[in-house]
């Protein structure tokens, strides 16, 4: 029997339902039983993760994460997923407050990026500058073997626009414009592949810039589909 995912989102709305129909599409199903349980907090009042670490002035949000954490667990979540990769910062309080196991969508990242048939040994990061702030891939990925590639800033700050766009009405063509142009500027720096690396920038169309491009949230769907369905 399939274990029950529970869902740590509102970060943004948008994006939680997006990953959900992922998940959904990405499920070999061919009845409605077929496909997973989800329980899912969809929460947008959960403390902006930019204001905590970019500004610094900002309320923590992991006392919210981590009670979002333990009433998936009651409700009955067999293990949980949080499609934020900025909000992966809280992990480690989140699992230690959380009874059940808690994916991490940047491991299971770095797993696909080292471990695949050419691995990447240079990625252009296309993420929230919060992400840099914190060293929050930078570690862990050149530990790896993985060097990551930010924009510049010009670029940092074309991204965060359209993150507030998505996160508001919508990225418009000029924001996708801007979104293609730092992707193209980093595929210019000689990059193996681009990582999109923050869910709001998976919502746009990926950009083309003549290069692979990685989703997290495409790397967060397949672990927890390979999660549900273990064998008993």
């Amino acid at each position: 029997m399939a274990r029950t995912v529970g869902i740590v989102g509102g970060m943004g709305p948008a994006a939680t339902v997006e990953f959900m129909r992922r998940i959904v599409a990405a499920t070999p199903a061919a009845d409605d039983r077929d496909h997973l349980r989800m329980l899912v907090d969809n929460n947008p009042k959960i403390p902006s993760r930019l204001r905590a670490i970019l500004e610094g002035d900002g309320e923590d949000p992991a006392p919210v994460l981590e009670a979002m954490a333990r009433g998936l667990a009651r409700a009955g979540a067999d293990f949980l997923a949080i499609p934020c990769n900025t909000a992966h910062h809280y992990l480690d309080a989140v699992r230690a407050a959380s009874p059940v196991p808690v994916l991490d969508m940047l491991g299971e990242t770095l797993a696909v990026l080292a471990g695949g048939r050419a691995p990447a040994k240079r990625v252009g990061l296309l993420a929230s500058p919060a992400l840099r702030k914190v060293g929050l891939l930078d570690r862990r990925f050149q530990a790896a073997g993985v060097a990551v590639v930010h924009p510049d800033a010009a670029g940092e700050a074309a991204l965060e626009r359209v993150i507030r766009a998505v996160k508001g009405a919508g990225a418009g063509e000029a924001e996708r414009e801007a979104y293609a142009g730092v992707a193209r500027g980093l595929a210019g720096e000689g990059v193996d592949a681009l990582l999109v690396a923050c869910t709001e920038l998976s919502m746009p169309p990926p950009p083309d810039a003549g290069v692979p491009v990685l989703d997290t949230l495409d790397t967060l769907v397949a672990a927890v589909i390979r999660e549900a369905t273990l064998p008993d």
